[in-house]
């Protein structure tokens, strides 16, 4: 195999410190990618003429339910001996283990409460949510290459990652950055479709079903030429062909194939009762006359 066409990769996760407390790359994209969520919802607010709280009350919904959604998702796809034994240690999040499977769940339960509480169509959320989905994605994958996780089997390649903080001395595929990518791509697709051909209004629900097919095909491919995360997933390979980011990523794709037909054939949503009201103009009062 030859090393000599490879990238020593050695970097620190601490990006720095503060009073002591230990500041990751991991958790700055993580911030990030709702940072970008912020951004995206608040001009599809404003370019739609939308009352500006559906901005707050959209991330925080979001936010809250994705994270706790991609903490427990970890702990009970990958690792429930440990953490059904004690429960607790889920909200020990500094220790590591975030699952994006998990965090598309808590997505979609918070856009059906910001559905809800709105009485907006769920179909608005979710086709626009997936727009920042795709770009927070790929900064969390960055994130796991700043890492040194989740990185992919050896490869001869001349861009193969030598991850030393793990003791590897051989290239390996660098997973990360090629779900980034294909995140990346997910991304721009789904602008295309946003402003250029107005899918969100004409079409509720292609872009949630072409989000979903984009970023879980791309990784249920890749998991074929990644490491497995947890132990038992080798034995999974050798039963079902298939490990546990695999076989959980079966269901996006399917649900995401139904709803790209579902919004081809739907007609285009108006949501005109969502928009502020007009303010009522005030009336103008004639001076009472003086008296002769």
């Amino acid at each position: 195999m030859n090393t000599l066409a490879s990238i020593q990769w050695n970097v620190d996760p601490v990006a720095f410190s503060v009073f002591g407390l230990e500041i990751r790359y991991y958790g700055i994209f993580w911030a990030l990618a709702f940072i970008a969520g912020l951004y995206f919802f608040t001009s599809f607010v404003r370019r739609e003429k939308l009352p500006d709280k559906l901005v707050d009350s959209l991330f925080w919904f979001a936010t809250i339910l994705g994270i706790v959604g991609a903490r427990v998702g970890h702990c009970l796809f990958y690792e429930p001996e440990v953490y059904l034994a004690d429960p607790l240690r889920m909200l020990n999040i500094r220790e590591g283990g975030m699952a994006s499977h998990g965090a598309a769940l808590g997505f979609l339960l918070g856009l059906i409460l910001f559905a809800w509480r709105n009485k907006m169509p769920f179909w608005w959320a979710a086709d626009r949510i997936m727009i920042p989905v795709a770009i927070g994605g790929a900064g969390v994958r960055l994130g796991n290459l700043m890492n040194s996780e989740i990185y992919g089997c050896p490869t001869d390649l001349p861009w193969g990652f030598i991850f030393e903080r793990n003791g590897e001395t051989v290239p390996m595929h660098p997973t990360q950055i090629y779900e980034a990518l294909f995140y990346v791509l997910v991304f721009v697709v789904l602008l295309l479709f946003y402003y250029k051909g107005d899918a969100g209004r004409k079409h509720p629900s292609l872009m949630f079903g072409v989000g979903l097919i984009g970023i879980f095909l791309s990784r249920f491919l890749l998991e074929y030429i990644k490491n497995d995360q947890v132990g038992f997933e080798e034995g999974m390979k050798a039963a079902i062909g298939m490990n546990m980011g695999q076989l959980l990523s079966i269901p996006f794709v399917l649900v995401g194939v139904v709803f790209v037909f579902v919004g081809l054939r739907s007609k285009p949503q108006h949501i005109a009762w969502a928009e502020e009201p007009a303010k009522p103009k005030a009336q103008k009062v004639a001076p009472p006359k003086a008296k002769k």
